[in-house]
């Protein structure tokens, strides 16, 4: 029953990048999410659990680059591409703070040894940028 647990949660938070994709609040692939990173747009970048080398290295640039969070999620390529419309995706991003608020805390009910940090790193900036988003409100 453990596996199945924890497989229907890796499912629940595919099932969110999907919802994410629909919005419009993801960047599927290495140049498109370099791009996002370096205005900085991205939020929150996601590695295939089989991703290359490779595609670590420039994934961990471009979180540096662009000031955001990275990890790697319990998908493989193909899983992650299927939740986003593609064959395979060994990296995205996600651009929506709020949409990756909600993936981070899906993690960390997951596994919270491991994306426990991730997941409150993540809520202080979306209440940070909920708490400019009142500010600039008020001023109007």
């Amino acid at each position: 029953m453990r596996w199945r647990r924890r497989w229907c949660a890796v499912n629940n938070i595919l099932s969110m990048l999907g919802l994410a994709r629909k919005a419009g609040r993801l960047e599927i692939g290495e140049e498109p999410v370099g791009a996002a990173a370096r205005v900085h747009d991205a939020r929150l970048i996601l590695l295939a659990s089989d991703a290359a080398d490779n595609t670590r290295r420039r994934a961990k640039h471009f979180a540096e680059t662009g000031a955001c969070l990275l990890t790697q999620i319990g998908a493989s390529k193909e899983e992650l591409g299927a939740a986003v419309g593609r064959t395979s995706c060994a990296m995205l991003a996600i651009t929506d703070i709020g949409f990756a608020d909600a993936v981070a805390k899906k993690l960390a009910a997951l596994d919270a040894a491991t994306y426990g940090e991730l997941s409150q790193r993540l809520s202080v900036k979306a209440a940070r940028a909920a708490e400019r988003k009142d500010r600039k409100r008020a001023k109007k």
